[in-house]
């Protein structure tokens, strides 16, 4: 009975200190004890003890005071060692560079997690307008063309049970219905890509193809442009970019 209890308390503790890793991720800077106790709902005083812990480990660190806490270097270590030993990754290296030359604009590979993307790589634009980006953002996939054509590999109710009937609104152009997106996501599949208009950011358009290595697909890549410097003809050269990239690094990334 002790071993069993002991066993249960173990787990607990790694699913409480995993909670705290990723409420620091997303919440970058520092945050005091109280704002962490209130996020993660964590009794006080095991909370402070489970963070001096992390303290003392290295993935988490405090300030000057030592009273607030952001997360810690050795969670960056964590990270780059899942993109060096990520074979996609490796794999897409080429096909990215080439992408970013070919369209002279931001470039991501992306993958799905749970029901957001993940950045893995960017190349980013030379160009003075450019987008803001980084390794490792994490945004809603109803929201993003990376996300949208990642969800179209998945059939309507897949989908529908994947996403609420009522979606969070990232800017006045997000779709915010689940229909008029599974209906969106229709046109994708057929099309063979997805656009976001200015549905994440303002004055920013995305389109996205998916690596089709697996099904249903777990990456995709995609092109940002803004919206001042997008002609119908730098979009066409785009898209057509986009699906050369795509067949480029569909057998690369391809298991034998």
């Amino acid at each position: 009975m002790a071993t069993a209890d002991a066993g249960g308390a173990q787990v607990k503790s790694a699913v409480r200190t995993v909670e705290l890793l990723e409420f620091f991720a997303g919440r970058p800077g520092t945050h005091s004890l109280t704002a962490v106790q209130e996020a993660v709902g964590y009794p006080k005083s095991s909370l402070y003890m489970l963070l001096r812990t992390l303290v003392e480990l290295g993935w988490v660190e405090t300030d000057a005071t030592g009273t607030r806490y952001g997360i810690g270097v050795r969670a960056l270590l964590v990270g780059t060692s899942y993109l060096d030993g990520d074979e996609v990754v490796a794999a897409a290296r080429p096909t990215l560079d080439r992408l970013s030359d070919d369209t002279t604009e931001t470039i991501h590979l992306a993958r799905l997690d749970g029901t957001d993307v993940v950045h893995l790589a960017t190349r980013q634009s030379l160009h003075h307008l450019r987008p803001f980006t980084r390794v490792g953002r994490r945004l809603p996939a109803y929201s993003t063309a990376l996300g949208k054509a990642l969800l179209a590999t998945h059939s309507d109710e897949q989908v529908r049970g994947m996403l609420p009937e009522t979606l969070p609104a990232l800017t006045e152009h997000t779709v915010t219905d689940r229909e008029r997106l599974i209906a969106e996501l229709r046109t994708v599949r057929e099309r063979g890509y997805a656009v976001d208009r200015e549905e994440t950011t303002l004055g920013l358009r995305c389109f996205g193809v998916v690596i089709p290595h697996r099904t249903p697909a777990r990456d995709a890549i995609s092109c940002s442009v803004p919206v001042a410097r997008l002609t119908p003809a730098h979009e066409r050269a785009i898209k057509d970019a986009l699906f050369q990239a795509r067949d480029r690094m569909t057998p690369a990334t391809r298991r034998p």
